[in-house]
């Protein structure tokens, strides 16, 4: 099967990316032999990366708010216009099936930002069941998006975008809010921007048709050099996103964990009142926990890896769903799912690697994220 292309393919190919396949699409990996330059240009700069293959579905209708009220997590009822928020969709044993984000564009129109072409046939299903006139239309092929993160990333987003009449200026949005605007002038190509990322840093992604991809990162990348605005590969953008604490489909949930032992518990709105997949044993779930996601330093320089053990006493207490050693820190860390006897702040563990026959690393059960833990930096 041919892998699909991106809008910005052609861009990032010209900046000698080395690509690979991820979810059916040729995507950067990294831009040189040491992702650490991508990583300090995040930390310290800006960077820009391609995050097409996130997929879109639009919802709307009469009925969309109350589908998306009853399949995701958060109270959609209190999502305002303008306004995006994270969540997760469960099954109904409480088990997570997806991360991703809602986009409130008006009174009956939303659009889901997630990892998987399931959830779109998950959302219709529901919709049925439930009777709801809803539309659904995935709009992965015609919604490619850009992320530009880091410190100067408002000098550079605001530079480059002409809000619309009636829309909120890029200075004057806060985190999780979006405006609409041209690209490079009131003339220029359309695009949703969004006070959004996935890097731990104050950060927009953009978002536009693949035919305007090209125009819409050439401005970005003009505004930026100034800046020393770098491309940042799938290599460097996983230590990123393991320093700042943040969850990957496939890692830190593999389809038998909820929430809170994946990591992400706040996303369940505990006082939300309607109904929705998997309430009830997520509420049951969260009063008798068996296992918690935490952070780990882990002594040594060489990482460990997914699947890795994660030992107390010589026992088997957990595994590792992402390691890294972060340039920035210089910490070798880890994220680990532990049974919750294990889980205390302070703990002494122990981390067994698969792919080798040496002893097992001490570990120390320490507060995530472990960058900016409060997240003043994205919130800034």
């Amino acid at each position: 099967m041919s892998l699909r292309q991106t809008g910005f393919h052609s861009r990032t190919a010209a900046l000698g990316a080395t690509f690979v396949e991820y979810a059916d699409y040729d995507f950067p990996a990294h831009y040189g032999p040491d992702i650490t330059e991508e990583y300090w240009a995040c930390r310290r700069r800006a960077v820009v990366m391609d995050l097409t293959p996130l997929r879109k579905v639009e919802v709307s209708g009469p009925g969309a708010e109350a589908v998306l009220q009853a399949t995701v997590t958060r109270d959609i009822r209190r999502l305002g216009e303008g306004h995006v928020v994270y969540t997760g969709l469960c099954d109904d044993d409480g088990n997570l099936l997806d991360d991703g984000t809602v986009f409130r564009f008006g009174p009956e129109r939303f659009r889901w930002v997630g990892y998987t072409d399931d959830d779109e046939d998950w959302f219709r299903h529901h919709a049925d069941r439930l009777g709801l006139e809803v539309s659904f239309r995935n709009s992965t092929d015609q919604l490619h998006n850009i992320a530009v993160q880091g410190p100067a990333s408002r000098d550079i987003v605001t530079s480059v975008v002409s809000t619309q009449e009636g829309r909120p200026s890029v200075s004057d949005l806060t985190w999780f809010r979006f405006t609409e605007g041209g690209i490079g002038g009131p003339d220029g190509p359309v695009a949703v921007v969004s006070r959004t990322g996935y890097s731990g840093e104050l950060g927009y992604e953009l978002w536009c048709h693949p035919d305007d991809g090209p125009a819409v990162w050439d401005t970005v990348w003009a505004a930026g050099e100034p800046h020393g605005l770098a491309p940042l590969g799938l290599d460097a953008l996983d230590v990123v996103r393991i320093d700042a604490g943040l969850i990957f489909k496939g890692y830190e949930y593999e389809g038998a964990e909820d929430p809170f032992e994946a990591g992400i518990g706040f996303v369940v709105t505990k006082d939300k009142q309607d109904d929705f997949v998997g309430k009830a044993a997520l509420t049951r779930r969260r009063e008798h926990p068996t296992q918690a996601l935490v952070g780990l330093e882990v002594e040594g320089t060489d990482p460990v890896a997914h699947g890795d053990a994660v030992l107390a006493g010589g026992e088997t207490v957990g595994l590792v769903t992402s390691g890294a050693f972060s340039p920035g820190l210089e910490k070798n860390l880890a994220l680990a799912r532990v049974q919750v006897g294990h889980a205390d702040r302070g703990g002494k563990l122990e981390v067994e690697r698969a792919d080798s026959a040496a002893s097992p690393l001490g570990a120390t059960v320490v507060r995530f994220p472990f960058y900016d833990p409060d997240k003043t930096r994205p919130r800034s």
